[in-house]
């Protein structure tokens, strides 16, 4: 018996072969199974699709407002010689720009409603070279440069000028953490500050927390004698580990480096968490229906074990009947995984009009923008999830025809036919 004829009755067993209602039960359990590693595939796949996508859009948005490296004095003091450090940073090959800043935290005030707030003081002539949201635009100047050194202007976070309340033009407290020392006590220092512009980053966090104003202005405010450190864009963002351990090793100084994967640790520690969970849970889906082959290939056996029987009277080898079997399940496995790439694939490049639709439709908002920061399903299908799948699933379905098709090959012909 050849190989294309293993595949030939293979093939004509997983469709069950006689219409009898025993036969019809096998074939709708092996239909059931396909569906089953289908729908595993599927939901891996989309899965997967979106939490990649949800932490690609989530870091993008991240870093339209956040450098990829920060360089800063330690304690919040200026930076020692800072023509110096730019000089140093600017000298890496990988450094595309860099932008001095003032970091440090703050009360929002307006009336009654207070919000505690991060204050960066930006250089609006640099700021753009490092940060995607406020880089000069053909014909689109930028919001930064409104800020004018001594004018005490801010740019708010659309969501913090919207829970204050506030437009452009309008003015807000703003209230120092360290007082002045006065003989009735430490008194909060306190200055107005006028709304000249607003900016939305898409990233809820930010844009209900940043404040923006001009270096010279939070120098003052906060009485620093310059920036307290240099904000950095590099060529490739990925390699941003390595490049401030590059130029931890040429500054001079004492100086300490941060880059965008230590400023939100937690958050992408976490996401890569469920993602391997979300794997190992929705892989036992898959696992569950490859092992439904074993009671459909246990039944097929059953049933044909006249058929075997024949097939060894007439010179079939044990592993020519156990190839048969085996066929059969891999048919199963293989028609299952490919309709559960086709299904999941086509769902994940299309989630953005689909999940519309169904929220159109129930009326209801999947992603609230406070809770998951960004407001649209994103989807980012990589071959890096999408081959282990694939692969997972094929093994499993191969694995699960092994001892149903074994138990086929040791059927004895005599015992098979003696009922017959």
């Amino acid at each position: 018996m050849n190989l294309p004829y293993e595949l030939t009755l293979g093939w004509r067993y997983t469709r069950a072969g006689r219409a009898t209602r025993k036969n019809g039960f096998i074939s709708f359990i092996s239909g059931a199974s396909m569906l089953g590693i289908a729908l595993g595939v599927a939901a891996l796949i989309i899965v997967l699709s979106v939490m990649n996508g949800f932490q690609k859009e989530v870091r993008d948005r991240m870093l339209g407002v956040l450098a990829h490296i920060e360089v800063f004095a330690p304690g919040g003091a200026a930076l020692p010689d800072l023509d110096l450090t730019m000089k140093e940073v600017k000298a890496h090959p990988q450094v595309l720009g860099a932008a001095p800043f003032i970091a440090a935290q703050a009360l929002l005030a307006r009336g009654e409603d207070i919000k505690g707030a991060l204050v960066r003081g930006v250089d609006p002539a640099l700021e753009g070279d490092v940060t995607d949201i406020f880089a000069t635009r053909a014909g689109v100047p930028s919001v930064l440069q409104r800020l004018q050194s001594g004018a005490f202007g801010v740019v708010l976070g659309l969501d913090l000028a919207r829970n204050l309340g506030v437009r452009e033009g309008d003015t807000v407290t703003l209230i120092a953490p360290s007082g002045q020392v006065t003989p009735a006590g430490v008194v909060p220092r306190l200055k107005q500050m006028v709304v000249v512009g607003t900016f939305d980053s898409g990233h809820y966090e930010y844009d209900a927390g940043l404040v923006l104003l001009h270096q010279d202005d939070a120098a003052r405010i906060f009485r620093l004698e310059g920036p307290t450190g240099i904000r950095l864009k590099i060529a490739n963002l990925h390699q941003a580990r390595e490049v401030a351990q590059q130029l931890a090793g040429t500054l001079s100084g004492d100086l300490l480096l941060r880059d965008w994967t230590r400023t939100n640790r937690t958050w992408f520690a976490a996401v890569q968490l469920e993602k391997r969970m979300m794997f190992i849970i929705l892989t036992l889906i898959v696992a569950v229906a490859a092992f439904n082959l074993v009671s459909t290939l246990v039944m097929t056996v059953t049933d044909k074990r006249a058929d075997i029987a024949i097939l060894r009277t007439l010179g079939a080898s044990p592993r020519s009947i156990m190839g048969v079997f085996v066929v059969q399940g891999a048919m199963v496995g293989i028609v299952g995984t490919v309709s559960g790439l086709v299904l999941g694939l086509g769902v994940a490049f299309n989630i953005d009009v689909i999940v519309p639709a169904l929220e159109n439709l129930l009326g209801a908002s999947f992603l609230p923008r406070d809770v998951y920061l960004i407001s649209r399903m994103p989807s980012d299908p990589q071959s890096t999830d999408i081959v282990p799948i694939a692969l997972i699933s094929l093994v499993l379905a191969f694995v699960a025809t092994l001892y149903p098709s074994w138990r086929a090959s040791r059927v004895n012909p005599a015992e098979a036919l003696r009922h017959e």
